[in-house]
């Protein structure tokens, strides 16, 4: 086993590590993770990652804040529990945006935004995982969209 299938995203089928408290379509009917949810699917698990970015979008517009990166980053991963500038960094490296301080504040939801937001979890996933750019379970992230409404962002397997 790859040291990244061990670890608690991998295990819960939950790639971004989402707390439990929701009742998000998809759980394991037994949730033996006292912190984390557990899924069934790891698409299922993107659904509910999905949902989320899509319910920041709104908190974003009615405080009349940008839907980008770094403002989603510092929301999910916040300073209290995170290192919140060094996960920034890793996940505009993985997107091919290092160094790009003017685009990790440009909207998500341009176009093509829906493929920006899924190779965003990509980035995601290896962060919170440790997994490699070549094990993020590609096939899931673009369901995971579609199951939570949004076109499939047909992210190529070689995404990075």
């Amino acid at each position: 086993m790859k040291h990244y299938q061990a670890s608690r995203g991998w295990r819960n089928n939950n790639p971004l590590n989402i707390r439990r408290g929701e009742d998000w379509t998809g759980l394991c009917s037994k949730q033996t993770d006292s912190e984390f949810c557990q899924f069934m699917t790891m698409s299922m698990g993107y659904r509910a990652a999905v949902k989320i970015l899509k319910s920041y979008a709104r908190i974003f517009a009615q405080r009349g804040q940008t839907w980008s990166i770094d403002n989603v980053i510092r929301r999910w991963a916040p300073p209290s529990e995170n290192q919140t500038d060094a996960y920034l960094s890793r996940v505009l490296q993985l997107m091919g945006r290092e160094g790009e301080t003017d685009h990790r504040m440009a909207p998500l939801w341009t176009k093509p935004g829906v493929q920006q937001a899924a190779l965003m979890l990509c980035a995601m996933t290896c962060v919170e995982t440790g997994c490699p750019p070549s094990a993020v379970p590609v096939g899931s992230v673009n369901t995971g969209f579609v199951l939570a409404g949004l076109s499939d962002p047909h992210l190529p397997t070689n995404w990075w």
